[in-house]
């Protein structure tokens, strides 16, 4: 907690004045860019990246949802993002901080939309719970990408019934 700001302050102050500090924070991870290279890949979703301070980031791919690790595809959409930017270096255009404190963002190797990539692929879905937070030429690049893949029957789209990882983890809580 926040000490007062002086003797005999509200109880209220410090966490107004938290309330604010968090927002600031969120404010700036919003504006943030990070460039760095790509020193772990966790799954077809997050990566971690080193950039010139020597500062690791736990980067969450944005709008995508990769398959889990113990679900069909799981480890073949790790391969497929390791395969892409792996000891590569990236730039993450943060959007927001999420729930146990990762970047959430469009992670691009040059030109390349990494994220819908994955999409493209068929080794993640596009995260339709975030749709309202992408640009729309964005939205509608993911949504594309999701329905050619399907359509192709790429990746995890090959499988006769495949589950989206938001299904299988409420399934095996």
């Amino acid at each position: 907690m926040i000490p007062a700001l002086h003797r005999g302050a509200h109880p209220s102050v410090p966490r107004a004045l938290a309330a604010i500090l968090l927002a600031l924070a969120a404010l700036h991870a919003q504006a943030e860019r990070i460039d760095g290279r790509v020193v772990t890949v966790a799954d077809g979703d997050t990566i971690v990246v080193l950039d010139a301070l020597k500062v690791q980031h736990r980067i969450r791919l944005g709008a995508i949802d990769a398959p889990e690790w113990s679900q069909p595809f799981g480890r073949r959409s790790r391969a497929s993002l390791a395969q892409l930017i792996a000891g590569k270096t990236v730039q993450v255009q943060v959007d927001r901080l999420d729930r146990y404190g990762r970047s959430v963002g469009v992670v691009r190797l040059g030109e390349i939309d990494v994220n819908r990539m994955q999409i493209e692929r068929g080794m993640a879905w596009w995260y339709r719970q975030y749709a309202g937070e992408q640009r729309i030429p964005d939205r509608l690049a993911y949504e594309r990408a999701e329905r050619d893949a399907h359509r192709a029957r790429r990746g995890l789209w090959s499988d006769a019934q495949p589950v989206p990882p938001w299904t299988w983890r409420t399934r095996h809580r």
